[in-house]
């Protein structure tokens, strides 16, 4: 027969050091913080409305929703263009050139610097030196360099980006095992076939996941490069609503940039799942 202590030990703990949420807990968890969060906005922005019905600061939520309805489905008047959808193409073209072309440049280098002692003394200390150098301190450089169009944009979040995902992917090729590597020379592989048909199909997953680490800051590299110069964009709407104190169109579009963010991220992730189970599977 069960005692009181007993019954409280078999009770599941969501927070227990042991504790295993089921699949709609878990969900139902994840909602809490967003609840909370949007709970206590709805709750200070009413207040502040109460006292001041023209106050800026905290937009009610209804008229952030207008302002978004009003940018995204409406045309405007001046341009007649959509400016939400405008911004947010402008912007994913950016940051899909900037991120894309780095991404090639990381695999090809860190995967032959990984794998070639003589590639690593000749790039290593190089690429090592420049990922020190914060890629916004060169923003000016960049636009004197490449002008304030779409070059210089793509170029910051390219070299934001790259040197990043070079060390990672170095580091990783030089960490697969030795062994796997004599034996494809024992069974006759030259030195393409094992860096390019053997190695570097066991790299991509792993570039796919310091990718997910970069997108963060090519995000804050994009924004800011389109604070100083842009006609559009993201960024550029954000600072522009600034002067304004605009919140209603301020707040939504941060939230929209973090929606984009976290959207590519669960693309990225389940791309690795899908494609590469066997290295979700070690991961995990």
């Amino acid at each position: 027969m069960l005692t009181e202590k007993d019954n409280t030990m078999a009770r599941p703990k969501l927070f227990g050091l042991h504790a295993q949420p089921g699949k709609w807990t878990g969900r139902l968890l994840a909602l809490v913080p967003f609840i909370v969060v949007i709970g206590c906005y709805a709750y200070f922005s009413h207040l502040r409305l109460l006292d001041n019905p023209n106050d800026k600061l905290l937009p009610s939520l209804t008229s952030m929703a207008d302002t978004v309805y009003r940018m995204a489905f409406t045309e405007d008047t001046r341009t007649g263009e959509y400016l939400m959808v405008n911004d947010t193409l402008a912007s994913v073209k950016r940051i899909a050139a900037g991120v894309g072309i780095a991404t090639v440049v990381a695999l090809l280098l860190g995967l032959n610097m990984g794998l070639y002692r003589g590639m690593r003394s000749l790039f290593n200390p190089f690429v090592n030196f420049m990922s020190m150098i914060p890629p916004l301190s060169i923003l000016p450089i960049l636009l004197i360099t490449f002008g304030v169009g779409e070059l210089g944009k793509i170029m910051l979040i390219f070299l934001g980006t790259v040197l990043i995902m070079t060390r990672d992917v170095t580091l990783y090729v030089r960490n697969i095992p030795i062994e796997m590597i004599i034996k494809a020379q024992t069974l006759g592989a030259g030195p393409l076939a094992i860096t390019y048909r053997i190695i570097l199909p066991q790299v991509v997953p792993r570039l796919l996941d310091s990718l997910r680490l970069c997108l963060g800051g090519a995000w804050l590299f994009l924004i800011a490069a389109e604070a100083i110069a842009a006609s559009e964009g993201l960024g550029y709407r954000i600072f522009l609503s600034r002067r304004y104190m605009a919140m209603d169109i301020i707040i939504p579009y941060v939230f929209w940039i973090t929606f984009l963010g976290f959207t590519f991220d669960l693309l990225l992730q389940t791309a690795i799942k899908k494609l590469y189970p066997w290295y979700a599977k070690n991961k995990d």
